[in-house]
Formats: structure tokens, C-alpha cells, sequence
């Protein structure tokens, strides 16, 4: 009985020292470790008053509809007011669809861009014999489309 009992103990602790020994974390010294990542900024809300300006990232400019909205995008602040369809910088932009055929035509009018207020008052407005329902006029006439009348077009 008593070899019984030191046998069983034995075999106890060579089962616990294995375990112990599949659970050791292996330090690797002093070597490079990467840096933890950055935490992400913060979702910045911003207000939809329309003071349009001109944001600018590397070569892109865009207009927002006011500065936070740009700033909260990643665009630094070129001026007030919408950017210039030909680009804000020397040498940038170019003009929109200028990889389309026919952009280059003397009789075709630049189109400015347009940011519209996000105001519901729905209109109807047909283009190519079709008619949609645009949010506000401003939306349908930024698309080309021409006003019918007030409200849906049901």
C-alpha cells in the first residue's frame, strides 16, 4: 500500500511538471518589438451648416461643404468658397471627365461643381424622357436633370 501511494504521487508530479512546462512563455530578450498600433482618432461629428471651402490632399482638391467636413476627411484647407474646376494648384486638377471622348469640344461649358444642402424638399425632374425624385432642386440640377414640378413624381 505504501509503494502504492508513493508511486501515485510520483506519477502526480511528473504529470504536473509536464503541464507546468507546455505553460512556459519564452522570453526573448531585448530584441525589436513593434510598436502597439495607434489608436484611431475619434469619429469627428460635424454640423451640415453650408459654408463651402476648398480642401486639398496631394494632388486631389474637392470641395466640402464646410471645414469640418473637410478636415474630418483628411484635406487641409485651400481657401473659401468651391474649388476651381481647372485644379486649385498649378498644374493640378485638370478638368472632370477629361478622359472621356468628346471633353475637349470648344462649344462644351464647364460645369461647376456643386455641394448641395442635405434640405428634403422633394421635387420631380425628368432627363432623357425619365422622371426621378430628387431630395431638393439642388441635388436634381447638379445632376443635369430638369425640374417638372414640387414633390415626388409618385
Amino acid at each position: 500500500m505504501k509503494f502504492r501511494n508513493v508511486f501515485l504521487a510520483g506519477a502526480a508530479m511528473l504529470l504536473s511538471s509536464g503541464l507546468l512546462t507546455a505553460c512556459v512563455v519564452v522570453d526573448e530578450g531585448p530584441g525589436h518589438r513593434p510598436p502597439p498600433p495607434r489608436p484611431r482618432p475619434p469619429a469627428q461629428a460635424c454640423t451640415m451648416e453650408y459654408a463651402p471651402v476648398c480642401g486639398v490632399r496631394g494632388s486631389d482638391s474637392r470641395t466640402f461643404g464646410n471645414s469640418c467636413q473637410a478636415r474630418s476627411n483628411g484635406y487641409r484647407i485651400s481657401h473659401q468658397g468651391a474649388c476651381r474646376s481647372g485644379g486649385d494648384r498649378p498644374g493640378g486638377g485638370g478638368r472632370p471627365g477629361a478622359d472621356r471622348p468628346g471633353w475637349d469640344r470648344p462649344d462644351r461649358p464647364e460645369r461647376p461643381t456643386r455641394a448641395c444642402t442635405r434640405e428634403y424638399a422633394p421635387v420631380c425632374a425628368s432627363s432623357r424622357g425619365q422622371l426621378r425624385t430628387f431630395p431638393n432642386a439642388c441635388e436634381a440640377r447638379a445632376a443635369d436633370w430638369r425640374i417638372v414640378r414640387s414633390g415626388s413624381c409618385r
